[in-house]
């Protein structure tokens, strides 16, 4: 029978000091994550300020990196795609952890894309898609599916129309894939309802001003029109408010918008709005700012990260109302 000898004092001694290099080791990598974590800054350029719904995606982001204590540095590039490519240049001059880019233009992404890597600066694009058929590594793209809200929008449309009726759409900026995307969506829900048709279709580039302009320039015309499908809610909106200034009825027409924005669903509640598509403006915000940490700590992220769109109508927009 062998015999376990009890250890010695040099051998305690060193079983003592090697759980003690342990912990200390284990206590300097949490705080080395930690330093990193508070030394990270996020450098983020927004299309616009002053657009409602991007704005809740900006306190969105700002909310997820406080929680964080990330320090977040927003720009606003005012719709300027010159502005918005010298903030970038700033960012990595500035020498960020990550970039953001809400794009004012999506076919620039492809040189926004190309600053960040040579930088090697992680690069997240939130709400719009960028224009480039593959992302490389290191490049991400966090928002909804386009084509959904208007397949969705579209089909809520047919539906209140009992598949027959004239359609008008509202687009928004030409040089936005969104405005693309949910268009397509529209025009494939109506192709699949043969009593119905688009007579108008016209940009007011996301703004309700914009829309009411263009909704009283088609009353002004006569044109007969069932349904507005407006690529966002601003724009539905500017529609309502055109038509009681020219002393018609909204509820009469199937108005549909995109977003699910607070002014919408008081429009809803109304009985102006009939139909909108709800934009995550919150969980998109907080995946932007993940998916850039994430990005920076070298993990890995999918490439495209998408946020589910929910279809809005009278039945259920109260539920919306807290989002």
């Amino acid at each position: 029978m062998s015999v376990r000898r009890a250890p010695g004092p040099g051998g305690t001694r060193r079983r003592f000091l090697a759980h003690w290099a342990r912990r200390l080791a284990s206590g300097a990598a949490a705080l080395l994550l930690a330093a990193s974590a508070s030394a990270a800054k996020l450098g983020v350029s927004m299309a616009s300020f002053d657009d409602r719904w991007l704005t809740g995606l900006r306190v969105a982001m700002q909310a997820r990196a406080t929680e964080g204590g990330i320090a977040i540095q927003f720009q606003d590039a005012q719709e300027d795609i010159g502005k918005q490519l010298s903030q970038i240049q700033n960012f990595v001059s500035q020498g960020v952890t990550a970039m953001i880019v809400n794009p004012v233009d999506t076919a620039a992404t492809p040189r926004i894309t190309r600053e960040a890597l040579a930088a090697g600066i992680p690069l997240v694009y939130v709400n719009r898609k960028p224009n480039e058929a593959t992302l490389p590594r290191n490049v991400v793209f966090v928002g909804s599916d386009d084509h959904e809200a208007g397949w969705l929008q579209g089909e809520a449309i047919a539906k209140l129309l009992g598949g027959k009726g004239s359609v008008a759409i509202m687009l928004g900026e030409l040089s936005n894939s969104g405005t693309a995307m949910r268009t397509a969506g529209v025009e494939e829900a109506v192709k699949r309802n043969p009593g119905m048709k688009i007579v108008q279709k016209q940009a007011a580039n996301w703004q309700r001003i914009e829309g009411m302009n263009l909704m009283s320039n088609w009353i002004v015309a006569g044109t007969r029109i069932d349904a507005i499908a407006s690529n966002n809610d601003e724009m539905a909106i500017g529609a309502i408010m055109a038509l009681k200034q020219a002393g018609r009825d909204p509820a009469k027409m199937v108005i549909a918008g995109v977003d699910g924005s607070a002014d919408a669903l008081a429009e809803m509640a109304k009985g102006d709005l009939a139909v909108t598509v709800f934009q995550d403006a919150g969980a998109q915000g907080r995946a932007a700012v993940d998916s850039a940490l994430a990005l920076a700590r070298g993990q890995r992220v999918d490439s495209y990260v998408w946020i589910p769109f929910q279809l809005v109508t009278r039945d259920n927009y109260r539920s919306f109302r807290s989002r």
